[in-house]
């Protein structure tokens, strides 16, 4: 499964022009002045088709209520990635407003860059973010205890599985075996040997540096019980949790259960595998193709479905300090985010709000969607990417590893995997 959003390829062909945040500010632009300044303002979101169409109304009910407040919304624009993009645009003078789908791990890079704005420099900043996402803004707060980004949405990361296929292989389709690695792997085995599928699951086994986010992140994030890559400057992926997943995984290359070639279609909704690993943003494509449920990743001992964290697979929103008006970009970012918008953007989407009161707020969207009552629950077991400096290159460091390490089976994984992890700790601490 390809992820269309955020920081994977910008896939429009549409030509947009990198817009300077508007001007006609009601008081002069300037570090204080900004901050409290209002205006019309430009904003950027995703291409992904459902959250243009959120999009497209939140700014117009936004303008009907504020016409000397304009809010003029653009798709990002096309490149190599978004993050390359928005990069450019900082270095430019020319960033919009606000973005939203600001990756979580370009924010510190971007905030290096001196690109973004510190939220918690609003009066109510601080609060309004706590108070709305609850304990999970500690992972997006930054090393100088700033908010650079409003945490947004979630997709928390689960697996995926084809009920067609597992009754073919003579599995049960409602109670399926895959609590733990052991479990897994016989499910995955039995599988392929009925010939209902070539493979277990088909994560891609390319090299870009957040495929990792797809195989050993989540799984990582569920046996270590909530460790990120990296806490208080140090690879932690080298310990026992870390080399149980490693060893799971190596398992399902090993065996064939997974698949190592590089696959263009949707292996899951080709049937090529039973099982994928993906969040609620994946639901819109697998609708009408595949008879899907989900269970949280596996364990080692099988964790219950409650306590198993997972990767959060968060986008954020962020403001840029190109902004004159960012007294009205302000109110605008708490307007997107209310409780109401909220609400629809979970219906039209289908991705979890960062809110603490997510479950209780849309109880009644949860009750009519109980397949996504789970996804509820899991985001309050979220593992975000660290917010680091170098986090591409960290990612990258650590991708490049496991592809020869993991998925190939080159040379000594424990030799390779800590090769990685020192080079990290360097990378970290630059």
């Amino acid at each position: 499964m390809k992820r269309p959003l955020g920081y994977l390829v910008v896939g429009l062909a549409a030509t947009l022009t990198l817009t300077a945040c508007s001007g006609g500010a009601d008081e002069p632009a300037g570090e204080d002045g900004a901050l409290s300044a209002t205006g019309p303002i430009t904003i950027w979101y995703s291409n992904n088709e459902q959250e243009v169409a959120w999009g497209e109304q939140v700014v117009a009910a936004w303008n009907t209520e504020n016409p000397d407040e304009k809010v003029t919304a653009e798709e990002i624009p096309a490149g190599k990635s978004s993050e390359e993009v928005i990069g450019a645009a900082i270095a430019a003078g020319n960033a919009p407003c606000l973005i939203y789908n600001t990756a979580p791990a370009a924010v510190a890079d971007f905030q290096a860059q001196g690109g973004l704005v510190d939220l918690a420099q609003f009066e109510d900043g601080a609060s309004y973010i706590e108070t709305r996402s609850g304990d999970s803004a500690t992972q997006f707060t930054s090393s100088d205890g700033g908010y650079y980004q409003l945490p947004w949405k979630a997709n928390p990361v689960v697996v995926f599985y084809n009920k067609a296929v597992f009754a073919e292989a003579g599995l049960d389709p409602e109670n399926p075996e895959l609590a733990t690695f052991d479990d897994f792997i016989s499910t995955s085995k039995a599988i392929v040997d009925s010939g209902a599928a070539d493979y277990g699951i088909y994560p891609a086994p390319s090299s870009e540096f957040y495929q990792s986010w797809f195989d050993f992140y989540p799984i990582f994030a569920a046996e270590s019980q909530g460790n990120q890559l990296i806490e208080d400057g140090e690879a932690t992926f080298m310990n026992e949790a870390g080399l149980a997943t490693m060893e799971f995984w190596q398992t399902m290359y090993t065996e064939k259960l997974a698949g190592q070639e590089p696959y263009t279609g949707d292996s899951f909704t080709d049937g090529v595998a039973a099982m994928a690993i993906a969040g609620p943003w994946a639901v819109a494509s697998y609708e009408g193709k595949v008879d899907w449920g989900t269970v949280p990743v596996p364990t080692s001992e099988g964790t219950s479905p409650e306590d198993t964290y997972t990767f959060d697979d968060a986008k954020n929103i962020g403001m840029y300090t190109a902004c004159e008006n960012q007294g009205t970009a302000w109110e605008f970012l708490k307007y997107s985010t209310s409780e109401e918008q909220d609400g629809l953007f979970l219906e039209m989407t289908g991705q979890i709000p960062l809110r603490a009161d997510v479950a209780t707020a849309y109880a009644e969207f949860f009750d009519a969607n109980p397949a996504f009552a789970s996804w509820a629950a899991q985001a309050q077991h979220t593992v975000a990417v660290p917010n680091t400096l170098n986090s591409t290159e960290i990612w990258q460091t650590f991708r490049d590893a496991w592809s020869s390490a993991i998925i190939f089976g080159t040379g000594d994984p424990t030799e390779t995997m800590q090769a990685a992890a020192d080079e990290i700790n360097s990378l970290a601490t630059d």
